[in-house]
């Protein structure tokens, strides 16, 4: 009895260790041979973004995109070939790292993030403000030819230019290739609508009567563009809340902003629009594009060889919330450390402002007519840590990078206080100030503005910003259409 024990227990073992082999080798089988892996796919991709490229710049040199092309006189391409080289996000990731926070992205070539449907505008309303000279029936520019592409106007113009670079950037993009953002040609299948109005350009150029003009150039293509809009099938579907429309200078789209209001807009701030047309729920915050040149990372001065701690250049008597600037100016001007002085962009203005921001440690960014103005983003790709004085600031992209870990903030009551600036600028340790310095350093290629765009530079954030709102504006679209359909359909019964 016991010899039939032991038999029919090493046959139950024995039948065990061949299982468990079996198990083994078919789990392999399946891991290397089939196209359905174990693991999850929402942990493979999770795997795969962890151990992809920082700031997803796969293959980039850092000096490609240091000097930002197509200022007045200034126009230069990235590569030979700006269709093959523009929209580089495939097969990488985007890693935003501040405290506490850190957001992966993955961009697919088949799969770009955004789908956009653009208006064929006339061009009077986009590159003809530039003086473009079109063939018959010709529309866009051809974006292949560098030579055939208008150049925008250097000066205070080129800070506004978004709309310049987000239109180029469309034109270039190509059906097949990894693209941050796509042109579509169907309306129903892109996710934002996108308006290639030329505001802010319009405005500084065609703002003021000419000759016996009764209305302005400016307010004319405004009337014009709102009429164009109310009448598309676009606009009426959705009542503008999934068109894109650029307007950043802040007197830009000034007669038409009620009506076009539901869009979303592009914006610098929101200083002049009231909070039911532009709020940070729907719109977004785009840079300026800086004046001054970037400075390469390996030449960017260190703690010890800026000589100068506090550096201000620019306009001093401003209006509204800019009248800080007058007060500061009388707090600081004497001291020795500080250069706090009127500046433009006239003469010599940028050249010398590039070197003096270069040299000092600390780049005050006071409040003007706006909240907002070009001297932050100057002072970013200067490597001089932006010392902010202003409340009501809304600042680009802050969802997924933090401000703190590279700028000063402080309080317009607390910096009107005798001592108060200095000696909080004074506490701040060589060590600190390194840490600060050293991230300007990695997050200054997300203000660069150039075409053909590169992986994470201000297009590309931008249309990822878009891409982040539109998830909540077809949420609400939809939740609008739950009973529509059926009211139609009892109306047309």
């Amino acid at each position: 009895m016991s010899e039939k024990i032991m038999v029919h227990s090493r046959f139950i073992f024995c039948m065990m260790i061949i299982s468990l082999f079996l198990l083994i080798l078919s789990s392999i089988f399946l891991l290397q041979f089939s196209s359905h892996s174990l693991i999850p796919r929402s942990v493979l991709e999770l795997i795969l973004v962890n151990n992809a490229s920082l700031y997803f710049m796969p293959n980039l040199k850092r000096e490609q995109v240091l000097h930002p092309p197509y200022p007045s006189g200034d126009l230069k391409f990235q590569s030979q070939n700006p269709r093959e080289s523009d929209c580089q996000t495939s097969n990488s990731s985007q890693k935003t790292t501040s405290v506490g926070q850190q957001m992966n992205m993955v961009s697919y070539p088949t799969r770009p993030l955004l789908k956009v449907f653009m208006y064929d505008l006339p061009p009077e309303f986009h590159f003809g403000l530039l003086g473009w000279k079109r063939s018959v029936n010709q529309t866009w520019p051809e974006v292949n030819n560098p030579k055939r592409i208008p150049r925008y106007p250097g000066g205070l113009n080129l800070q506004h230019s978004m709309e310049y670079w987000l239109t180029l950037d469309l034109l270039s993009s190509k059906v097949g290739q990894p693209c941050t953002a796509i042109r579509v040609q169907d309306s129903s299948q892109a996710d934002v609508i996108f308006v290639p109005f030329f505001s802010s350009l319009s405005y500084n150029r065609h703002s003021k009567l000419n000759g016996e003009e009764k209305v302005s150039l400016n307010k004319m293509l405004q009337d014009r563009l709102v009429q164009f809009l109310m009448g598309q099938k676009e606009w009426k579907r959705s009542g503008g809340k999934d068109h894109l429309i650029v307007a950043h200078h802040p007197n830009s789209l000034l007669d038409a902003r009620r009506k076009l209001g539901a869009a979303m807009l592009v914006l610098a701030d929101f200083g002049r629009y009231p909070t039911e047309l532009a709020n940070i729920k729907k719109d977004i915050i785009a840079p300026y594009r800086h004046l001054v040149s970037t400075i390469p990372k390996a030449k960017s001065a260190s703690f010890e060889k800026r000589t100068t701690l506090v550096y201000f250049q620019g306009a001093i008597y401003r209006k509204d919330g800019g009248a800080i600037r007058q007060e500061l100016y009388y707090l600081l001007k004497d001291e020795k450390d500080v250069h706090f002085t009127f500046g433009s962009i006239g003469g010599n203005g940028i050249n010398q402002a590039s070197q003096g921001m270069a040299m000092s440690k600390f780049c005050l960014n006071i409040a003007g007519d706006t909240p907002s103005s070009n001297r932050l983003f100057d002072a970013i790709v200067s490597h001089c840590v932006p010392v902010i004085i202003s409340d009501e600031i809304e600042l680009p992209f802050e969802d997924v990078l933090d401000y703190s870990d590279f700028s000063i903030f402080v309080r317009a009551s607390d910096s009107m206080k005798k001592g108060y600036l200095l000696n909080l600028l004074r506490s701040i340790t060589q060590k600190e100030w390194s840490k600060m310095w050293e991230r300007l350093k990695q997050i200054t290629h997300h203000f660069e503005y150039q075409y053909p765009s590169q992986p994470g530079d201000a297009v590309n954030m931008i249309w990822q910003q878009v891409e982040r709102k539109i998830s909540s504006i077809r949420f609400n679209l939809h939740r609008k259409n739950r009973y529509q359909r059926s009211q139609l359909r009892v109306k047309s019964n």
